[in-house]
C-alpha cells in the first residue's frame, strides 16, 4: 500500500456533526474523506422547517440546511462519497474503513453516524414524518402552537416531551402500552400535575390518521380489543433512540449500556486516533447546533492529534499491509 493512499482523516456520517467536522478538517488542509452513507444528510433531511439553527432568522428547510453544509465542506476541499460503511478495523494504524465498493485507510477517524429515533413501525407514521409526526419536541414543538397533540411512550423521555409541549399545545395526551409507567416518580408526578396533560394507558397505537397532515391516531384497548380514534394535530414518538454503533462496537469502541459511544478524553474514544461527534454519543441534547459544535471539536482534536505525531514513523505491519514503496 502506497503511503499516499492513506488519508489524514476519514469522517463517517454526513449530518451536522460530520459535515462540520469535514469543514474544519478541510480548512486545516487535512483533505478529509466523508463517507456520507447511501442516504446522506442525517435526520434533518426528514425535518421540514428548522427555526432554531443560528444564522437563519426566518428559518430554513432541513434538507436545504444540509445542502448548504455539504456545499461549504466541498468548497474547502472535503471529498464526499455517498456509500454505506460495511466494516471498520481499528486494531492498528492505519485504520481501515470498508464500503461495498472499496477499502479506505486513514491515520484518524471521526465517527458521526448519529442516532435514529425508534418508531412503532406504522406505515402512516413514516409517511407523515415532517407533516405532524416528530420525535423531537424541542425541535418541532413551536409548530404545534394551539393544537392538541399525542405523545407515545411511558419513560422519562415521554414525560419530558409532554411537559415541553404544554408550552405550545392546548392539550397533550400521553399514550402508553402498559398500565404502569417506566418514568421516574418525580417526572411522572410533574406530568400528572400539569393540567394540560392527560394519560391513556394499556393501549396500542394502530394507525396515524390524516392525508397530508396528522389528524389523529387510532388506538386499541389491550384488554378489550376495542378501537377508537383520538383527534390530534401532532404525533410525537418518545420511545427512545438507537445509535448507529454496531460496527464500531465490533471493532472495539466502548459504548454505554444503551449503545452510545463514550468519549474518554474530549472527543477521543478509547482507541487513540478514533474520535466521535454528535448524536452517536449525545443522548441528552440531540440538537443540530450541538452536533455541529461537536463536529468542530472533533476536527480540532484530530488536527492536534496528527500534529503531535508528525514525523513519527507510521506502523505498517508487513504481514497485513506489505511494504510501502
Amino acid at each position: 500500500m502506497e503511503l499516499q493512499d492513506i488519508r489524514d482523516v476519514i469522517i463517517i456520517g454526513s449530518g451536522p456533526a460530520g459535515l462540520t467536522a469535514a469543514l474544519y478538517a478541510a480548512r486545516a488542509e487535512l483533505k478529509p474523506l466523508v463517507i456520507a452513507g447511501s442516504a446522506p444528510g442525517g435526520q434533518l433531511m426528514l425535518t421540514s422547517e428548522v427555526e432554531n439553527y443560528p444564522g437563519f432568522p426566518t428559518g430554513i428547510m432541513g434538507p436545504e440546511l444540509m445542502a448548504h453544509m455539504d456545499k461549504q465542506a466541498k468548497h474547502f476541499g472535503a471529498e464526499v462519497i455517498n456509500e454505506d460503511v460495511t466494516s471498520v478495523s481499528f486494531a492498528h494504524a492505519p485504520f481501515s474503513v470498508k464500503t461495498h465498493s472499496a477499502e479506505y485507510f486513514a491515520h484518524s477517524i471521526i465517527i458521526a453516524t448519529g442516532a435514529e429515533a425508534n418508531w412503532l413501525g406504522l406505515d402512516n407514521e413514516q409517511r407523515l414524518r415532517g407533516k405532524g409526526v416528530s420525535a423531537c419536541a424541542t425541535c418541532d414543538g413551536f409548530f404545534f402552537k394551539d393544537k392538541e397533540v399525542v405523545v407515545i411512550g411511558g419513560g422519562d423521555s415521554a414525560m419530558e416531551e409532554a411537559l415541553f409541549l404544554t408550552k405550545f399545545a392546548t392539550k397533550v395526551t400521553v399514550l402508553h402500552r402498559r398500565a404502569e409507567f417506566r418514568a421516574s416518580k418525580i417526572m411522572l408526578k410533574r406530568a400528572q400535575d400539569n393540567p394540560k396533560i392527560s394519560f391513556v394507558t394499556d393501549v396500542t397505537v394502530t394507525d396515524v390518521l390524516g392525508e397530508n397532515n396528522v389528524g389523529g391516531v387510532r388506538i386499541k384497548d389491550n384488554n378489550t380489543g376495542q378501537e377508537r380514534d383520538i383527534a390530534a394535530g401532532g404525533y410525537f414518538a418518545a420511545i427512545g433512540h438507537s445509535p448507529a454503533t454496531k460496527i464500531f462496537k465490533e471493532a472495539g469502541i466502548e459504548t454505554d449500556e444503551k449503545g452510545y459511544i463514550t468519549p474518554k478524553r474530549f472527543t477521543e474514544t478509547n482507541i487513540p486516533g478514533v474520535f466521535v461527534a454528535g448524536d452517536v454519543h449525545d443522548h441528552r441534547y440531540r440538537q443540530a447546533v450541538t452536533a455541529a459544535g461537536e463536529g468542530c471539536k472533533a476536527a480540532l482534536d484530530v488536527e492536534k492529534y496528527l500534529a503531535e505525531r508528525e514525523g513519527q514513523p507510521l506502523p505498517l505491519p508487513q504481514e497485513q499491509w506489505g511494504k510501502s514503496e
